[in-house]
């Protein structure tokens, strides 16, 4: 299978995988995998991802072109465009609407380092970026310093964005900052949560 191929089975997969798990609903989300050059397969515009086909991705330039393929990409590829420039280790993006992390996006309260998952797979506590209308240059400009050097972060007032090295390893963040966002929103129903202290979080890391 050509990497291409490959590409757009994960991205399929992980658009059911979101919407099976409700982290997203309707048309909301996008999603991308990287691929050579200066190119990337990213999701379309105003489609439902979790039923999407294999032949409804896109593969778009840095510069926003659509390279083939009949629909138009996702509203959002500026936002991916973004997260390869500044991060040449990730290989995939995921953005999405998980309604408890939407809280914390909601309230711009980062999300706190509750529990050993957050750390290690998470790597510590989830940052706030600045506001932006959706769609726009100006979330591109939001994540523009916080993604150099964070995998996932809230988007205020609208979501959150995971990477990884590969749509698995950003998929498996998504889900996780979701649930760390549930059990933040749980504990603070007696009293607040305890953060990690920095000597646990050390010895978490090794």
């Amino acid at each position: 299978m050509g990497a291409e191929a490959g590409a757009r089975e994960a991205l399929v997969r992980a658009g059911r995988r979101l919407a099976d798990r409700d982290l997203i609903v309707a048309a909301e989300g996008n999603l991308s995998v990287r691929l050579g050059g200066d190119l990337f397969l990213t999701t379309p515009a105003g489609r439902e991802k979790g039923s999407l086909g294999l032949g409804d991705l896109v593969v778009v330039d840095l510069e926003g072109n659509p390279r083939g393929g009949r629909l138009r990409p996702s509203s959002e590829w500026r936002l991916h465009r973004e997260i390869y420039r500044r991060r040449p280790d990730v290989g995939a993006v995921c953005h999405a609407h998980p309604p408890h992390a939407l809280a914390f996006a909601c309230a711009r309260r980062p999300l706190p380092a509750l529990m050993p998952e957050a750390v290690m797979v998470l790597e510590g506590e989830v940052p706030v970026a600045p506001y932006a209308a959706p769609g726009t240059d100006a979330v591109a400009e939001s994540v523009r310093e916080l993604i150099a050097r964070r995998p996932c972060l809230l988007l205020a007032n609208h979501g959150a964005v995971t990477t990884g090295r590969d749509m698995e390893q950003a998929l498996h963040r998504m889900e996780t900052l979701e649930r760390v966002a549930q059990t933040a929103l749980l504990a603070d129903r007696l009293g607040g949560g305890v953060v990690l202290t920095a000597a646990e979080v050390r010895e978490l890391r090794g």
